[in-house]
């Protein structure tokens, strides 16, 4: 493999320029891709070398393997970092840049393709010593086997695609009489987003949190863990907020967790930078959901108590180089605190809310991080995540992270969409969140906290899009302020 010169990063956004400020660190120069909504993004701008994939649709551009592998070899790229989401989690497409004689920056195909098959990876976990929840060895054949399983192992019981995650095929049942409907919708979803109508049944746990571990393993055998984090805060079965380490994991049950999570990563014979989630119940009992092969989204919580740079490492991995470090020289370092700045109306279940972002200056100060999408204004396009920013915080205990958590967000000076900063404040400032009282359910049992806003924000945006648009501002006597709309003229001379 040896020295990578120039690495073609397959992804768009915050996560994009994450990347490519590590490899300017190292000295790699960098290629953007971009489709034609993207044009005029911030990763585009920063990166060396730029080259357009084709239409906004993702299928047009950043999904069509071809065009991805057509623009590396175009550029004389010699690596590829897919990032997350679009093709980061795509054994074909991982094969094909190594065909082609590109370093693909990720685990080995066949480490993607076992994990990414969920009940391929139960089968795999349950043969490794590695706790999964009860529920179907594989994909059910018929509504009455479906039927017969969760007879067994009792109701709730909950749905998953067999070929997927992120939520998609997920449907709880209660009862016997809602099974035949739920995997109906499962199955339909399932197909619909990833090409599999397969479906497996589990064990519905009651409440439980969500705790991961992060890995990191090399070509040459060596493994290391970078300790938890948890993810109990979800909408939709994804994460908004997430933090290391976990408030409720001791020492015990943390070396019982990151064990099995190395046996998890070794037995289907990972290398590079992964997750393993679990599923950790009331009574402290964990049990495998699945893995995730490649760079998470909240991966700056970990990079924050350990002091690490995970994409450096993913870098030297792919490079063949070993770990320069083995598990007794790390150790944690304080607490961190990662929220999501998405395009959402928290208020409205948690719905999107493209359009123009006419003002954007993230936070910052001691002990704060913002990887954004933006540097400036820009356009919040409906063809893709709506994620704008993610903003992290580390204090030495976990109090002092959220302190710093709370000013950091009510520094964020942004205006034109709505966003979850209302909602991360809440949850910040709640006695559930201060208590540590976490679970996926934490949204749905605190619906209060997505539905209120902080006092002041309103006013603050208000006066954010006045200064904008050169336009007096008075402070109003109500609560809510009516929407502002930029004008025609703005829109003709915005230079984004």
């Amino acid at each position: 493999m040896g020295q990578l010169r120039k690495v073609l990063v397959a992804n768009r956004g915050e996560i994009a320029l994450r990347i490519m400020r590590t490899c300017k660190e190292l000295g790699i120069r960098t290629v953007a891709v971009y489709s034609e909504a993207d044009r005029q993004s911030a990763h585009v701008r920063y990166a060396d070398e730029a080259c357009c994939l084709g239409p906004a649709p993702s299928r047009e551009s950043y999904l069509a393997i071809g065009r991805v592998l057509d623009a590396a070899m175009q550029h004389g790229a010699d690596a590829v970092h897919p990032g997350y989401g679009f093709l980061s989690e795509n054994a074909e497409f991982a094969a094909r840049c190594e065909e082609a004689g590109l370093t693909f920056i990720g685990p080995p195909a066949r480490a993607i393709a076992i994990m990414g098959d969920k009940t391929r990876a139960r089968m795999l976990m349950a043969q490794a010593g590695v706790p999964i929840v009860p529920g179907t060895p594989d994909a059910v054949e018929s509504l009455e086997e479906a039927a017969a399983i969760a007879d067994g192992i009792g109701y709730p019981v909950i749905t998953k695609a067999a070929a997927g995650g992120g939520g998609k095929g997920m449907r709880l049942v209660q009862s016997p009489s809602e099974l035949a409907h739920a995997m109906a919708l499962a199955q339909s979803e399932a197909q619909s987003s990833f090409g599999d109508g397969r479906v497996f049944i589990e064990k519905y746990l009651v409440k439980p949190r969500h705790v991961e571990v992060q890995v990191l393993m090399d070509s040459h055998g060596g493994a290391v863990h970078l300790y938890e984090r948890e993810c109990s805060i979800q909408r939709r079965h994804q994460k908004v907020i997430e933090e290391a380490p976990s408030a409720i994991v001791t020492p015990g049950l943390r070396q019982r967790m990151t064990d099995a999570a190395l046996k998890a990563a070794h037995a289907c014979g990972y290398i590079g930078a992964g997750t393993v989630e679990f599923l950790l119940d009331r009574d402290q009992h964990f049990y495998f959901m699945e893995m995730n092969t490649r760079l998470q989204v909240e991966h700056p919580v970990t990079e924050w108590i350990t002091g690490l740079d995970l994409v450096a490492e993913q870098i030297r991995v792919a490079r063949g180089e070993r770990l320069a470090f083995v598990q007794s020289d790390l150790a944690m370092r304080g607490h961190a605190i990662e929220c999501r700045v998405y395009a959402e109306d928290a208020a409205s279940g948690f719905l999107p809310d493209a359009g123009l972002l006419i003002r954007h200056a993230p936070c910052s100060g001691l002990g704060v991080r913002a990887d954004a999408a933006f540097d400036g204004p820009g356009e919040v396009s409906i063809h893709y995540d709506p994620m704008i920013a993610k903003v992290s915080t580390w204090g030495r205990t976990r109090e002092e992270a959220r302190r710093r958590m709370l000013r950091a967000l009510k520094d964020y000076d942004i205006a034109g969409v709505k966003t979850t900063i209302p909602f991360c404040i809440r949850v910040m400032e709640s006695e559930a969140f201060r208590r540590g009282e976490l679970s996926t359910h934490f949204v749905n049992d605190h619906a209060a906290l997505a539905t209120s806003r902080p006092a002041g924000l309103e006013s603050a945006r208000a006066a954010a899009i006045a200064a904008v648009l050169g336009r007096p501002y008075d402070r109003p006597t109500e609560a809510r302020l009516p929407a502002v709309q930029p004008s025609r003229s703005w829109q003709r001379r915005r230079t984004y």
